[in-house]
């Protein structure tokens, strides 16, 4: 067999696959229950100075 085709065989068949579990087990990752607190924050992140402004000299983060 060809290294041409031998190549485009697994990129039809085995990389296809791959990149579709790939992709389902990123989807699955991201919508997943226990990131629902994170998304909301940064959801939100957005109106977070809306009752007062922010500080205009923030303090240094130490570390």
């Amino acid at each position: 067999m060809e290294t041409y085709s031998f190549l485009r065989h697994l990129a039809d068949s085995w990389f296809l696959l791959a990149m579709t579990l790939g992709f389902l087990g990123l989807c699955l990752w991201a919508f997943r229950p226990s990131a629902r607190v994170a998304h909301h924050e940064v959801a939100t992140s957005i109106f977070r100075n809306d009752d007062r402004p922010a500080d205009p000299t923030p303090a240094k983060k130490e570390g």
